[in-house]
């Protein structure tokens, strides 16, 4: 069952509680029996260690599995496209979303992963929101630089939240005015603790699809000016903040921004592709937890802490590899196999497990969550240098090659069409959170949609989540998507 918070009623209460019990106490607080959650920020927050303890619970909202630890990237993949997955599982909400249900209006106003990504979303903003007040990073003192870092950390969340929200819950850039186009609330203020303090500010209608590209772009080249270019435990670094940003631009078509941010983190040096496609997964049953040196970033999952949301539906329990787990719902059909060439080793990179056909790249149980990884980079670099005739960083073709390469195929001795780079894009990045997007940005339809026979056009409206039922019913200045 998915989470259903609105974002009025959570007000960052969770976010308090996480910092407020941090705090330390006296024996005289021990009198004082209000509960910690129960504290408004200008208590909860008093010291440097609350505000890096909330940032913490940021961090804990972006690994959410309704967030960055599956479900956002799960969306991508799974959303009417029947041709290459059928799902098997018995949730309703994600057999709205992968089509199977047909009918004019798939997805319900209370689908649990529509509802779920909204609000952790939102909750999670709202956490950064509060640190990103003024009287909250002045209480980090002991060094300017933390101060700074801190301060991008979250707006690097934000930044991101906001760019998947829109992606999700608006139509694509491009697809009519991006300025009239409705895509979310844009929320930079922390909500009032208190409901009494709550104002029509506090009720928001959505704001443009610009608007909300604009605002994650402003946070994230922000971000990107003080991250630390390493970092451990799974923080944001400022390569992740430029692989974010080309991310950003290669929707807006902006092929310029998107291939230099590509090229600057290859260029860095920092990340190295992987010498085999197999060693970029099993991060835990094979390499301990440790993370493979192509990881931009990714979500850290332990065995004491977080969940690998795409463990969780693209997985099963297979009995010759212990430590693999999940609900073996995704069922990866043969026209997909088919798209790859006979000596691709990732059109091998299935098993069968009770007459389903899984993925590797998601058996482990607690394997990171990758969200983006240097090959990425590479062929974002290769499409958008293709697309302006340029060769910055190396020709397209180098990169399309190196990427073959390490699957096992033969150089490519020419590129003719942009779509033979976007079909290396889908069979490197497949089930990682790219596919509707990808198709959305090159005006292709989703493959097999709505009861599986046809395909559903790109700009569809049920190619968009609708907007919450319970959001609506709180916020009556939240229009509804078109169709819903």
């Amino acid at each position: 069952m998915k989470k259903n918070n609105s974002i009025l009623k959570i007000a960052g209460g969770l976010a308090i509680a996480v910092v407020a019990l941090l705090a330390p106490t006296s024996c005289a607080d021990r009198l004082d029996i209000a509960p910690f959650q129960s504290l408004p920020p200008e208590q909860a927050l008093a010291t440097e260690g609350d505000v890096e303890g909330l940032l913490v619970g940021a961090y804990d909202g972006l690994q959410d599995t309704d967030a960055y630890g599956g479900d956002i990237q799960l969306m991508a993949d799974l959303w009417a496209n029947r041709l290459y997955i059928r799902f098997r599982g018995t949730f309703q909400g994600l057999q709205q979303i992968a089509g199977i249900n047909s009918g004019s209006n798939p997805i319900l106003l209370d689908n649990g992963w529509a509802t779920g990504i909204w609000a952790n979303a939102y909750r999670t903003i709202n956490m950064c929101n509060i640190i990103l007040q003024k009287r909250n990073l002045d209480l980090i003192v002991s060094d300017p630089a933390k101060k700074a870092s801190i301060e991008a950390q979250a707006r690097f969340i934000r930044g991101s939240l906001y760019f998947e929200l829109a992606r999700l819950y608006g139509r694509t850039w491009g697809d009519g005015d991006n300025n009239t186009n409705p895509a979310v609330p844009l929320i930079l203020k922390a909500t009032p603790y208190n409901e009494s303090e709550l104002t029509a500010a506090n009720y928001p209608a959505r704001a443009s699809v610009a608007a909300i590209y604009n605002r994650a772009i402003i946070d994230i080249d922000s971000a990107e000016l003080f991250l630390p270019t390493t970092n451990a435990g799974g923080y944001a670094t400022v390569w992740a903040a430029k692989m974010q940003r080309s991310r950003i631009a290669l929707m807006q078509q902006d092929f310029a921004t998107a291939r230099n941010k590509a090229n600057d983190v290859i260029q860095s040096n920092s990340y190295q592709l992987a010498t085999t496609f197999d060693n970029l997964w099993f991060n835990y049953i094979n390499f301990g937890g440790v993370a493979p040196r192509e990881y931009i970033f990714y979500m850290q999952v332990t065995t004491q802490d977080g969940t690998n949301g795409l463990n969780t539906y693209y997985g099963g329990t297979i009995g010759s590899i212990p430590g693999t787990a999940g609900r073996l719902d995704m069922d990866v059909q043969t026209a997909w196999l088919n798209r790859h060439e006979a000596s691709d080793v990732r059109r091998a990179y299935f098993i069968s497990a009770s007459g389903r056909r899984l993925t590797r790249k998601h058996l482990d149980r607690f394997g990171h969550v990758p969200v983006m990884r240097l090959a990425e980079a590479y062929l974002t670099r290769a499409e958008a240098n293709f697309r302006l005739g340029t060769s910055v960083g190396d020709t397209p073709l180098n990169d399309v090659n190196r990427i073959r390469n390490r699957a096992g195929l033969a150089n490519k001795a020419s590129i003719a069409s942009v779509d033979e780079i976007l079909l290396e894009r889908d069979l490197e990045l497949a089930f990682e959170g790219h596919f509707m997007h990808d198709n959305k940005r090159n005006g292709k339809a989703a493959p097999g949609g709505v009861g599986g026979t046809t395909s559903v056009p790109f700009n569809d409206f049920k190619l968009i989540f609708p907007i919450p039922q319970r959001e609506t019913d709180v916020n009556k200045n939240l229009v509804q998507n078109a169709g819903y």
